[in-house]
């Protein structure tokens, strides 16, 4: 994987770690391959940001593997396929994250229509909020180094931010130099941008000329479609999309190795008359917790299997900060093994998954088949 040759330039700039770009590839030069056995991967994923991007590009040099996963909820890896960069995994919301192999092409080849859409270019300063294992904030600092910007974890002199909409709300009060911001994880609705109307801008967003880019993609599929708000979301050049069952199935030369030619994650969509694409997310059997999508039925299976649990019903509250947080409605034989569940919960779900709020009542609502009436539920708590 290519790195730019300002030299001078700063690639790293991250609680307390500076990098040029000269000693920013000194170091990935330097890192040191795996030494176990010919197969062995780099692992970043304990790593502090500095190191984890250094390892990662230093995979990339040696053509060798590297996981960055989510230290708590590592997917099980029976074998680590050839051509493999990056080991990544789903986000699973019990803990049970599914492992994902990608090439560096899988990335590499669309950061050329990315840069075309975004302007990101070596003069930024771009902001990554959030985790490395999460794969918008990992696509994101592997982007800024491949056109030669410098990674930050400070809002102050950001130009560009990587976030979700609940967080871009934050940004736009603590980084005075912000031109552009990067949307993913979730729909970019109006409450993120405070009431986006007429041409699609608002009082604050046109005082920071901010420019808000959105994105849609999954781990399994890396780029998939984009826009700049207000307008579309159009697929990008050599991806196909077809919607089954309202379901949507993409075909696209970014997909994970092993996938299938045509792959659904899940979400449901529409296609417009122009091709444009409307992406509605997974019902209300998800729940989007600061870019984590948590599935109802995974925590409902699992609270139903803790004794003293008769029934459970899993919605989303909204939140300021995060977007949601999960609410747990359940259904128990005695009140007082409330704190047992609670427990036993907080030790088996990823900690987004967590319910914030718990919930007990006499008989959850069902439909005439019997299943528990979700929306029901959401109606009764608000």
């Amino acid at each position: 994987m290519k790195l730019p040759h300002a030299a001078d330039a700063l690639a790293i700039d991250w609680a307390g770690t500076r990098l040029t770009y000269a000693e920013f590839d000194a170091a990935v030069d330097a890192w040191p391959a795996p030494r176990l056995h010919e197969h062995s991967a780099h692992d970043a994923s304990e790593l502090a940001v500095p190191d984890a991007l250094i390892c990662v590009f230093a995979a990339a040099r040696q053509g060798r593997a590297v996981h960055v996963e989510d230290p708590a909820a590592r997917p099980e890896r029976q074998s680590v396929p050839a051509g493999a960069w990056l080991l990544i995994g789903t986000s699973g919301s019990t803990g049970r994250s599914r492992p994902l192999a990608r090439t560096v092409q899988s990335w590499t080849d669309s950061f050329d229509e990315f840069t075309s859409i975004t302007g990101i270019d070596g003069s930024d300063r771009v902001l990554v909020t959030g985790p490395l294992h999460a794969t918008m904030h990992l696509f994101a600092a592997v982007h800024a180094l491949w056109v030669g910007a410098c990674v930050t974890d400070d809002p102050r002199g950001a130009t560009v931010a990587h976030a979700v909409p609940a967080v871009l709300r934050t940004l736009v009060e603590t980084a005075p130099e912000l031109r552009l911001a990067v949307v993913a994880g979730t729909t970019f609705d109006s409450g993120a941008a405070e009431g986006w109307s007429g041409a699609g801008r608002n009082d604050r967003f046109d005082r920071l000329h901010l420019r808000v880019v959105e994105y849609y993609g999954a781990a399994e599929l890396s780029l998939v479609a984009a826009r700049v708000v207000p307008e579309p979301l159009r697929l990008l050049p050599g991806v196909d999309a077809e919607i089954r069952d309202g379901l949507l199935y993409v075909r696209s030369p970014y997909r994970v190795l092993g996938a299938d030619e045509w792959v659904c994650v899940g979400d449901l969509a529409e296609r417009g008359p122009n091709g444009d694409l409307v992406v509605r997310g997974r019902g209300d059997a998800a729940v989007d917790v600061g870019g984590t999508t948590v599935i109802a039925e995974d925590v409902e299976r699992l609270l139903d299997a803790i004794d003293g649990v008769r029934a459970s019903a899993v919605v989303g509250t909204p939140h300021t900060v995060l977007g949601a947080t999960v609410t747990a409605v359940l259904e128990l034989d005695d009140p007082v093994v409330l704190d047992s569940v609670k427990a036993r919960a907080r030790a088996a779900l990823q900690k987004e998954a967590v319910p914030r709020r718990w919930v007990v009542v006499d008989r959850l609502p069902r439909t005439g088949s019997g299943k528990i009436a979700r929306a029901r539920v959401r109606d009764s708590l608000s």
